[in-house]
């Protein structure tokens, strides 16, 4: 087992990955008793009343063993994934670790980061790097293998309306794993030629609206920036940034 990240939360973890990690389907969604379909569904009703019922419940890989060379898992229902972030003691029943991708990109300018609206369903009003979103099953290939980049890709043109040409130099970074929720999020770095005012542009034009407002921050302004943010900033965000060399690591989590 890989080291604590020095910058990591109780409760937090940070799996070290190779560059090349492989991701993989091995089985399918397992059954579950009657009592548990009937709370997750309890669950779920509830999170569509909070969320005026625009949750769908499309399929997310989640992880089932974590290696730094592969990830092998299966694709699970989202209201699963929901009720599980609802209430955590469900982990011990549902052992669900749900893959998202966090790209941190960087260009000319600096980092961009993003607010999250104050009604997400998850780690509603922080401040994150977009593009970031669930590795969903359009991400499946023929051979069972999960394409994350295309998964980041996607994301990068629904959240800040970039086209996938507009960046280059995706690079794997490593795993965090939340406290309470066991979300991975898959932190990938990425470059971009594009100036500030192009990329807020982009996300006034055609951003879904997933990122109340976004921010263009010259790394020599990270740390005031994130102390700044405090509270809500996600944790997830100052760890990858170590990770790229554009933070000291332990700065910009409390």
């Amino acid at each position: 087992m890989p080291a604590p990240h020095p910058a990591c939360p109780a409760g937090w973890h940070v799996h070290d990955i190779v560059p090349h990690l492989q991701m993989r389907v091995v089985r399918d969604m397992p059954g579950l008793s009657p009592a548990l379909e009937a709370e997750i569904d309890r669950l779920w009703a509830a999170a569509q009343r909070r969320m005026d019922g625009r949750l769908f419940n499309g399929r997310v890989f989640s992880a089932d063993a974590i290696a730094p060379d592969h990830l092998t898992g299966h694709w699970t229902e989202f209201r699963r994934i929901v009720a599980q972030m609802d209430q955590p003691g469900l982990f011990e029943a549902l052992r669900l670790r749900p893959l998202a991708v966090n790209g941190i990109l960087l260009g000319p300018d600096g980092v961009v980061l993003g607010q999250r609206p104050a009604d997400a369903v998850y780690q509603p009003g922080q401040w994150q790097a977009p593009p970031a979103g669930s590795v969903d099953i359009r991400s499946a290939r023929p051979d069972g293998s999960v394409d994350v980049l295309a998964a980041l890709f996607a994301e990068l043109r629904e959240e800040v309306g970039l086209p996938a040409d507009a960046v280059h130099d995706p690079r794997l970074l490593g795993i965090v794993e939340h406290a309470g929720s066991h979300v991975l999020d898959l932190g990938i770095a990425l470059r971009t030629r594009l100036r500030a005012a192009e990329i807020r542009a982009a996300h006034a034009a055609a951003g879904d609206g997933e990122y109340r407002s976004l921010a263009v921050i010259p790394p020599a302004d990270l740390p005031g920036f994130l102390a700044q943010a405090g509270s809500a900033l996600a944790v997830q965000t100052p760890l990858f940034l170590a990770r790229m060399g554009l933070l000291r690591r332990g700065t910009g989590t409390g």
